[in-house]
C-alpha cells in the first residue's frame, strides 16, 4: 500500500507543482480595429503602438488609445507577414514571420532606418532595456543585440521541467516577460534569468465568443504603460482593447 501511494504522488506531482494561476479585472475597454491581425503591441511614449499581419494586410500603426483609430499607419509590402514589435530608443523594431527581416523605424515619422537579419521565423518581440527578447513559437526565447540582432543568449521556457511551446507576443513588465501561448487564452510569465515560469494569467470570458468570428480571433498583443503602471491586452481581429489589473490565485477579490 505504501508503494502504491508513493506511486499516486509520484505521478500526480507535476499537476500539483505548476505555477499558480491568476484571473484578472478588466479595468476599461476601448474599441479595437477588428480588421487588425495584431502581431504586436508597445505602449511607449505616450503612444500606443501596433504591428498586424498577413501577407497583402501587414502594417505598422499608431492608434489612438481611447477610440481606436488609426492615427499613423505604414503598409509592408505584400511579401511580409509582420509580427512582433517593440520600442528601442526613438526607434521602432517591427519582426516578419519567415523572411528573417526586421525592420528599424523612426518612431515619430514611421521612415524605414534599416533592416536586420536574423535566422529562423519571427513571432514576438520586447526588450529589457539592454536586449531584444524574441519568440519563434518554440520553447526557446533569444536575447539580442538590439544593434546587430546577433544572439547573446538563449533562455529555455518551463513550467516545472516541461517545456512552455507556442511563445508568441512578448512584453517585459516589472522584471518579467509575459508571453501570449498561441490559440490559448493564457499569458505565461517567465523569469528572463532561469526561463522558469513565475505563474499564468487565464483570460477566458475577457470577450464574448459572440464578438469574434473568425478562428484566428485568438488573443494576442500585451503591451504596459510603464509611466502609469497600466497592462493592456487585445487579440487578433479583435473589436476590443482592454486595460487589465491581475488578479493573484487566492487573493478572492
Amino acid at each position: 500500500m505504501r508503494r502504491l501511494i508513493l506511486l499516486l504522488l509520484l505521478f500526480t506531482a507535476p499537476l500539483t507543482l505548476c505555477a499558480q494561476t491568476s484571473t484578472f479585472r478588466v479595468v476599461h475597454s476601448w474599441p479595437h480595429d477588428p480588421q487588425a491581425f495584431t502581431q504586436g503591441l508597445v505602449f511607449t511614449g505616450g503612444q500606443l503602438y501596433e504591428s498586424t499581419g498577413l501577407n497583402g494586410r501587414s502594417s505598422l500603426r499608431m492608434d489612438d488609445l481611447t477610440t481606436g483609430r488609426v492615427l499613423q499607419h505604414l503598409d509592408l509590402p505584400a511579401q511580409y507577414f509582420g509580427e512582433g514589435l517593440t520600442e528601442w530608443g526613438s526607434t521602432l523594431i517591427q519582426l516578419t514571420w519567415k523572411a528573417h527581416l526586421a525592420f528599424v523605424y523612426d518612431r515619430f515619422s514611421f521612415r524605414l532606418l534599416k533592416t536586420l537579419h536574423y535566422s529562423g521565423e519571427g513571432w514576438g518581440l520586447t526588450q529589457d532595456g539592454r536586449h531584444l527578447i524574441l519568440s519563434d513559437g518554440t520553447a526557446v526565447l533569444r536575447f539580442l543585440n538590439p544593434d546587430t540582432f546577433a544572439v547573446v543568449r538563449r533562455l529555455s521556457v518551463t513550467d516545472h521541467g516541461k517545456p512552455v511551446t507556442q511563445l508568441n507576443e512578448l512584453e517585459y513588465v516589472h522584471g518579467e516577460i509575459y508571453a501570449n501561448v498561441w490559440y490559448t487564452n493564457k499569458i505565461v510569465r517567465i523569469s528572463p534569468q532561469t526561463g522558469k515560469v513565475l505563474g499564468w494569467i487565464d483570460l477566458t470570458g475577457i470577450i464574448p465568443a459572440s464578438e469574434l468570428h473568425d478562428p484566428g480571433a485568438v488573443l494576442n498583443g500585451i503591451a504596459w504603460d510603464a509611466q502609469h503602471d497600466r497592462l493592456f491586452i487585445t487579440g487578433k481581429l479583435w473589436p476590443k482593447l482592454f486595460e487589465i489589473q491581475v488578479v493573484p490565485a487566492g487573493s478572492g477579490k
